[in-house]
């Protein structure tokens, strides 16, 4: 298993070399004042060998000055569960770097994950950011809630199934957590996400489209997304970006999570030509040739957090 993990890393390392290069500003660019802490979504990780969740962001950031981790926690499992390893992981870069606090930002389910840790520990975070989050819920996560009775025995067998995944992602990265795909699928439908909302409301739009409050208890709130589930056609995960993309029923989306949805504080734009996957710049880069490379929309973010002193 972990020779085929370094091969299949390997490979999807190589393929980095087809995706544009990002130009290089002037040193210093991305040089925050707080380190900033990338965090992963449902069924993610850290890297598996070489090869990265956050594919070329972390380095390009790290480039021209900003400090930068990674976090690592459960692939699926509650958001609660999740923000609670992170503010751990947090206090640990804390320790590390000296620093008072830290810049998040956190991608699909990780948005709702940096969200708690800033909701419950203020103190220890300058900004939140959500890329591509599920603050509102996911039309997905609520088609298979409805069509699978909990404790039923579908469940069961679905359950077993994600957890099989989310427990090879977790050995692939180093990661030994207990896998709870029942409890992720609870926090990202529509009635987990309001439930969650309503215990930590911090920059989430009143309206159901709207912009929520940019600056909570000394936390700035942020948010982007893309809305264009096809992008290019040598990215494996387009054709079933387009066909979750139905469940939307005409609504803007990214594939996975609605534009309205992905909403939190400040938002920077909802309308990228990005998939889901594109916001991380996966797969391997293969990205929308036409749309601003999401590595510099990262720069551009840290550079963002920088001029505010952040």
């Amino acid at each position: 298993m972990k020779t085929f993990a370094k091969w299949l890393g390997t490979l999807l390392f190589a393929l980095s070399f087809l995706h544009l290069p990002v130009a290089s500003a002037a040193s210093g660019y991305t040089q925050t004042k707080y380190p900033i802490v990338l965090v992963h979504g449902f069924l993610g990780w850290d890297n598996i060998g070489p090869y990265d969740y956050w594919f070329g962001i972390a380095d390009a950031l790290r480039r021209d000055g900003a400090k930068v981790y990674v976090a690592q926690v459960t692939a699926a499992n509650s958001t609660e569960v999740r923000g609670e390893q992170l503010l751990a992981y947090v206090k640990q870069v804390l320790a590390a770097t000296g620093a008072k606090k830290v810049n998040l930002i956190g991608h699909s389910h990780g948005g709702p994950t940096v969200r708690y840790v800033a909701s419950v520990a203020p103190g220890l975070v300058a900004s939140a950011t959500s890329v591509g989050g599920v603050n509102k819920g996911a039309p997905l996560a609520d088609i298979i809630r409805g069509s699978v009775a909990p404790g039923s025995f579908p469940e069961s067998v679905l359950a077993s199934i994600v957890n099989g995944v989310g427990q090879t992602i977790g050995f692939l990265s180093g990661d030994r957590s207990t896998q709870v795909s029942t409890a992720a699928l609870g926090s990202m439908t529509t009635a987990g996400a309001a439930k969650f909302n309503a215990a930590h409301p911090e920059g989430v739009p009143r309206t159901a489209c709207g912009e929520g409050d940019y600056q909570v208890k000394g936390v700035y709130y942020f948010s982007w997304s893309g809305a264009q589930p096809m992008t290019n056609v040598l990215d494996p995960l387009d054709a079933p970006f387009g066909l979750l993309s139905l469940a939307f029923k005409g609504e803007k989306n990214d594939g996975l999570v609605g534009s309205c949805s992905s909403h939190l504080g400040r938002v920077i734009r909802d309308d990228y030509g990005m998939n889901h996957m594109d916001e991380i710049n996966q797969v391997a880069g293969l990205v929308n040739l036409f749309e601003t490379n999401p590595v510099t929309v990262y720069r551009q973010h840290a550079n963002r957090l920088r001029e505010m002193g952040l």
